[in-house]
């Protein structure tokens, strides 16, 4: 009895991560589909953001140069991309997104699409202008 309660335990606690945006992600270009960076979702108390970690292309010790603000001039690896977002039910959203190779920066939604893929939605106004990017969970 204890085993299967253990057993349980344990896929209760696999489920719950496998379905959480926390993690690493890859991104891809949305022209070639070639890995550009790896991404990391955290989370703190209840809002969720988001750093690259590595890039696949270009300059590795490469700076935003086009950023405002304190971002401005600061190196990519490690640039907060994604800021603000909020657990709503099965989305993630009310935060921001920042394009680090123009600098501008956008309204932000996420959603699961299963275990290993994230839609990432980035708009201006309403939802319906904007940009759709899907990451894989890195294994």
């Amino acid at each position: 009895m204890k085993q299967l309660c253990a057993l349980l335990l344990i896929t209760i606690s696999i489920t719950t991560n496998a379905q959480s945006i926390i993690g690493q992600w890859e991104t891809y270009d949305d022209k070639t589909n070639e890995k550009k960076a790896l991404i990391e979702i955290s989370k703190t108390n209840d809002t969720y953001s988001a750093k690259i970690i590595d890039k696949y292309v270009g300059d590795m010790d490469s700076v935003c140069e086009k950023c405002e603000g304190d971002k401005k001039n600061k190196p990519i690896i490690g640039l907060v991309i994604i800021e603000d977002i909020k657990k709503d039910d099965d989305e993630y959203n009310d935060g921001t997104i920042l394009d680090p190779e123009s600098g501008d920066v956008y309204s932000c939604y996420l959603k699961l699409v299963n275990t290993d893929k994230l839609k990432v939605r980035g708009f201006l106004g309403v939802s319906l202008f904007g940009r759709t990017q899907y990451w894989l969970r890195k294994k």
